[in-house]
């Protein structure tokens, strides 16, 4: 039997013998839980911490439908219920509390892949990070994650779109503590926090937080939040190279486009949505409306693809302004007004963040119409 169909069935086991955790999550993905994936990328810790007890691959795999060789094939996916179930697998047989703090720290670049090389040849910290995040996917998120900064604090933040109930808590130590120890390994130094913010009540094991992190931990926060300094983001990276940033983001982005293929028709609606709109761009409410859902339902079924109405929407904006620039005539302004700005300045900001590069720079470099 296949990986997918040996998910499939489990799945359809797991729910007959009332699994409430299985249930959630294939609730959270409708009929087809095994239609999103993700590359085996970022779980070496897990696995090496897990061997420390004498805990094997394979009963860490055991009944997820993840074959033995996945695991060190590069072309190899797992489904987000696959990893749901290896982090219960996980759960279940550690002989220690604070197993997913303990494994966050054991992970290195390498865990990554090229991901990894990626972000240590990054000019900075703050390059690093927004790498990192556009490239998430790669890593098989089971948590919706963001970085934003407010009022001189950066904040890494995460999202339980699956209802992971008990499985919570070990999740978040493993995401958490590999930012954390990977962060540490790009810039080849401990890396400072000020805050943890977490959702659910102090474990027994909960000094270890403050241990690793060396900051005041709330728990019973009501959201889930790291915080550092947000002049950190300025670190240069003591292994900063652009010609090997450079090709291992193509590398990356190339690998993200591998999963386009198996884009969920959720995404390719909404997407048709944004560039088939009357009258500018449609709004999210436009788009649910459209689909028969609420803002809300649509919002957490796009989360469900590590994914959200914005960021495609941003897809589709810069898409056309490429198209624009590099096959047209028209002005910047035009250009800015037909892909939904009303200041061509802020289409310009808009675009160097997407693109690192000016509008104007962009069509000398690749348009006809500049020669």
């Amino acid at each position: 039997m296949g990986s997918n169909e040996s998910c499939r069935q489990l799945d359809r086991n797991r729910l007959s013998a009332g699994d409430d955790a299985s249930a959630r999550v294939r609730g959270a993905y409708g009929s087809a839980p095994d239609t999103v994936s993700h590359s085996m990328l970022g779980i070496g810790g897990l696995f090496e911490e897990m061997a420390s007890y004498g805990i094997s691959r394979a009963a860490l795999i055991a009944n997820t439908g993840i074959e033995l060789a996945a695991l060190d094939d590069p072309a190899a996916r797992m489904t987000h219920l696959q990893k749901i179930l290896l982090f219960r697998n996980v759960q279940r047989l550690s002989p220690r509390p604070g197993v997913g703090l303990f494994a966050g720290q054991r992970q290195r670049l390498s865990d990554f892949g090229v991901l990894g090389y990626a972000l240590a040849s990054s000019a900075t910290l703050g390059d690093a990070l927004a790498f990192g995040v556009k490239h998430v996917r790669l890593a098989g998120p089971v948590l919706e994650k963001s970085l934003r900064v407010e009022d001189g604090v950066a904040i890494f933040e995460g999202h339980d779109p699956f209802e992971l109930g008990d499985l919570l808590p070990l999740v978040t130590e493993f995401w958490f503590s590999s930012t954390h120890s990977v962060i540490g390994r790009i810039l080849e130094r401990p890396f400072p926090s000020q805050r943890l913010l977490l959702p659910y009540p102090a474990p027994k094991h909960a000094p270890l937080y403050s241990e690793i992190f060396q900051c005041k931990v709330d728990f019973n926060a009501g959201t889930m939040q790291w915080h550092f300094d947000a002049a950190l983001l300025k670190t240069k990276c003591p292994n900063a190279n652009p010609i090997t940033a450079r090709m291992c983001a193509e590398f990356c982005n190339r690998m993200l486009q591998s999963f386009n293929h198996d884009e969920p028709e959720l995404i390719r609606t909404v997407r048709s949505a944004c560039l088939n709109g009357v009258g500018g761009f449609p709004s999210l409410l436009d788009v649910a409306a459209q689909i028969n859902v609420s803002p809300r339902t649509l919002h957490r079924r796009l989360a469900e693809f590590g994914n959200s109405y914005q960021a495609i929407l941003d897809d589709v904006r810069r898409r056309l302004a490429e198209e624009y620039l590099r096959n047209t005539a028209l002005s910047i302004e035009e250009v800015a007004a037909r892909t939904g700005f009303s200041e061509a300045s802020n289409f310009r900001k808009a675009f160097k963040k997407w693109t690192n590069e000016l509008p104007a720079d962009y069509r000398r470099r690749t348009s006809p119409w500049t020669n």
